[in-house]
């Protein structure tokens, strides 16, 4: 398994963790666990393939759903550990949110598309799912607001297009501008203007 692979499993894990920690504060059970722990993992991915008209990644690599059911079942039985973990598992998702919108990117070139789709999938890749975690939890999005979440998938994604350099080397680059847009997002309070209703 190469780094990115590691790195992209990792990431489903720490999403899956925060999808399942959603379904602590909802006071779900299993199954609820394991749906919104499904949801901001693979969702993102899965939306992209088929976009794409793409076989589902975890369809050809089940390994996906099994990273995922062992975070829901950690976090439904450990939730309280977990939760003290908050700080830790902010930056996990900072480096997810990363590979995420890094790996739909490039996945998007691989397959022939354009700058600006791969751009768009690697952002869908990224924060898609969280998206549907939310509407299913019946909570307000979070990349709909001020956060700066989306804009560092965003600015990962257009990295790798943009870079004139090998794939591993801009997939490399686009994870660490993400990474970094977000941690300036978490440690500054960075965020995007917003409309306020009078």
């Amino acid at each position: 398994m190469t780094l990115i692979e590691l790195l992209d499993h990792a990431g489903v894990f720490v999403f899956a963790i925060t999808g399942a920690l959603v379904a602590v504060r909802k006071e779900m059970d299993f199954f609820g666990f394991v749906v919104l722990a499904l949801m901001p993992a693979v969702g993102g991915g899965t939306l992209r393939d088929i976009m794409l008209d793409e076989p589902v990644f975890w369809i050809t690599d089940t390994t996906y759903l099994f990273v995922t059911l062992a975070a829901a079942l950690i976090t439904f039985v450990a939730h309280h550990l977990i939760q003290r973990l908050s700080e830790v598992l902010l930056w996990l998702d900072a480096l997810g949110l990363s590979v995420f919108c890094a790996i739909g990117c490039a996945k998007a070139l691989e397959l022939g598309q354009g700058p600006v789709v791969a751009v768009v999938m690697g952002v869908i890749t990224a924060v898609a799912g969280g998206i549907v975690r939310d509407v299913i939890a019946n909570e307000s999005p979070l990349v709909l607001h001020k956060e700066v979440y989306a804009t560092a998938a965003f600015m990962g994604s257009l990295t790798y297009v943009v870079v004139p350099l090998s794939d591993q080397l801009c997939l490399v680059l686009a994870v660490a501008v993400a990474f970094v847009v977000r941690a300036l997002g978490i440690t500054l309070g960075l965020s995007l203007p917003t409309v306020k209703h009078r």
